[in-house]
């Protein structure tokens, strides 16, 4: 089980797919979680999720802790497929819950009174590619398993 759960592929491309993700992800955790890049911070997206969105508590705290540290355990490419695993599911509830009535598009031009799912989207598609190939090079993962590898 831990074979199939922590084996990776030996491609770059897996790499590079986890660090953008990490990358692009921490600002987003960090906002949540420490209100930093214009965030509220842990008590004010607590707030924000379980009175104005209306989510259970369990709920929203998950959020939060996805967002957050997924972004170390994907830079280190350790539990890279649960991690993955777990980012698609909550950028399939942000899509639910908050975007889709916006449409595809993000919002450029603030036409529109809030954001289009497509960075979504795109961000699921990207945790589909780390599900399927795991961690790739230059990850914990691949070390856990002794360096073998699977055909993505």
């Amino acid at each position: 089980m831990k074979q199939l759960f922590l084996s990776t592929s030996s491609s770059y491309s897996a790499l590079i797919a986890r660090v953008a993700a990490a990358i692009i992800l921490f600002p987003h955790g960090a906002q949540k979680a420490l209100g930093w890049f214009g965030g509220y911070g842990f008590s004010g997206t607590m707030h924000f999720f379980t009175e104005v969105k209306k989510l259970p508590y369990p709920v929203a705290l998950l959020v939060i802790i996805i967002e957050f540290a997924g972004p170390f355990f994907l830079l280190a490419g350790a539990a890279t497929r649960f991690w993955a695993l777990l980012l698609i599911a909550d950028m399939a509830g942000i899509i639910l819950s908050s975007h889709t009535q916006f449409g595809f598009f993000m919002n450029w031009f603030g036409n529109q009174q809030g954001e289009g799912y497509e960075y979504h989207l795109l961000f699921i598609t990207v945790s589909l590619v780390l599900l399927i190939s795991g961690g790739g090079k230059i990850s914990v993962d691949r070390w856990f398993t002794k360096n073998k590898s699977i055909t993505p």
